[in-house]
C-alpha cells in the first residue's frame, strides 16, 4: 500500500507568476520567525517556531510559475520523540493557472498518517494553507494562530 503523504489544495483569483512570489514571501502568511530567502532555486532559509525548534529548508527545485520544491535539510522538533522527523521530506508546491485563477496543490512529501507529528501536522498544514496562504493570496495578509504557551 502506497503512503498517503499530506495534500492540501486551494485556488485564488491571481495568476501563477504573484501567488509564486506570494508562496516564497513565507512570514507572511506562516506565522514563524524566518531568516534567508526563498524565492530562487538553491537559495536556503531558516524557519523557526519558538524555543531550539527549527527547521532547515533549500530550494531544491524551481520551474517559476509552475513549482517550487523545498528541502528540509535539518530540523530540531523538541516536542516528538523523533526531533528529525522532518528531516529528508520535501514542501511541494505544484501551480496551474487558468483563466486568471491560479490552483495550488501542496504536498508535503513524507508527511504521512504513519509519523509522529502527523496529528498536530495535518490540521497544522491544513490551517496555514486553505486558512493563512489563501488570506494572504486574496487579500494581503496571512492569518495567524495565537501563540501557544
Amino acid at each position: 500500500m502506497e503512503q498517503q503523504n499530506f495534500q492540501s489544495s486551494i485556488t485564488a483569483n491571481i495568476s501563477a507568476s504573484e501567488a509564486m512570489k506570494k508562496i516564497s514571501n513565507v512570514p507572511e502568511w506562516w506565522g514563524i520567525s524566518f531568516t534567508g530567502n526563498a524565492e530562487k532555486q538553491n537559495d536556503n532559509f531558516i524557519v523557526k517556531m519558538g524555543g531550539d525548534s527549527f527547521f532547515d529548508f533549500t530550494v531544491a527545485e524551481l520551474i517559476p510559475n509552475q513549482k517550487t520544491v523545498w528541502l528540509v535539510n535539518d530540523c530540531n522538533m523538541p516536542w516528538y520523540t523523533d526531533k528529525k522527523e522532518w528531516a529528508n521530506t520535501k514542501l511541494i508546491f505544484d501551480l496551474s493557472e487558468n483563466n486568471g485563477a491560479t490552483t495550488i496543490n501542496f504536498t508535503h512529501e513524507g508527511l504521512t498518517p504513519e509519523v509522529e507529528c502527523y496529528k498536530d501536522c495535518e490540521p497544522g498544514w491544513t490551517h496555514w494553507i486553505k486558512t493563512s496562504l489563501f488570506s494572504y493570496l486574496t487579500t494581503g495578509k496571512g492569518v495567524f494562530r495565537a501563540p501557544t504557551k
